[in-house]
């Protein structure tokens, strides 16, 4: 069976975007390509940050290939992206939206010298279904792909590529990550700016608690969007999402 990308005439290759001396990573998310940062990624380079976001492996191509890949080289691709970035700025922040918020958090936690952290509705806990606790543990070691179930249209259709199909195993590498991001939370010190959408139904309301209870960071924000479902960096209100990520970075956001 083949497979094509929603959205595919949306750019959503590797970039790398050359500014000033502060350097921003971002991460795409869970099945989809790097158009889902691309927004963000271009108002913080009108502003003068050099960007990069990289295609993360499986990502962009086919189910099956995602298929293949282990949570451990999704982290190594952004890590290798950081430290390109980091070789070029003076500082760097990192940042992601659902698998890439625990991708930007994963990072953190191992480098220290990273100036923040921007968790777009990170997904650290997402509700809990019969089909992942029952059916996913049968399902995945045969390397099944299945469609993804209907969602209510919003705002961030137009603008997100990647697959209709999840691919089962690749589904439980994602959770292998988060249980490895959640037992890392408390390594984490940097200013830290957690986002999420009110009506996101992908990750767990209590997700954003659990990210601000657990690091340790003393400077930490975090900010809920009344009309943004889980794509908050490309829904309605991702304009928004986008001037208080530039506040986060230049230190104007108060507790």
């Amino acid at each position: 069976m083949s497979y094509t990308l929603r959205n595919p005439h949306l750019e959503g290759t590797t970039f790398f975007w050359e500014g000033g001396a502060v350097g921003v990573l971002l991460s795409h998310g869970y099945t989809a390509t790097t158009a889902e940062v691309r927004p963000l990624g271009h108002y913080l380079h009108e502003r003068g940050y050099t960007v990069s976001g990289p295609l993360l492996p499986g990502h962009g191509t086919t189910p099956q290939e995602m298929n293949r890949c282990r949570w451990q080289m999704w982290a190594d691709a952004f890590e290798a992206a950081y430290r390109e970035l980091a070789a070029r700025c003076e500082c760097v922040y990192v940042g992601g939206e659902s698998m890439g918020g625990l991708l930007a958090l994963y990072l953190a936690s191992q480098h220290p010298e990273i100036a923040g952290v921007m968790a777009y509705a990170a997904a650290v806990s997402v509700p809990s279904s019969f089909a992942r606790t029952f059916l996913l543990p049968i399902l995945a070691p045969l390397g099944i792909i299945l469609a993804k179930g209907p969602s209510e249209p919003n705002a961030a259709d137009a603008r997100w590529q990647g697959y209709d199909h999840n691919p089962l195993r690749a589904t439980q590498q994602l959770f292998a990550l988060q249980t490895a991001v959640r037992a890392r939370l408390s390594e984490i010190t940097q200013p830290i700016l957690i986002v999420q959408g009110r009506l996101d139904t992908a990750v767990s309301a209590d997700a954003p608690e659990l990210i601000y209870h657990s690091v340790r960071s003393t400077e930490k924000y975090l900010y809920w969007f009344e009309k943004s479902t889980h794509c908050v960096l490309l829904d309605q209100e991702w304009e928004d999402v986008a001037a208080l990520t530039v506040r986060f970075i230049e230190g104007q956001l108060v507790q």
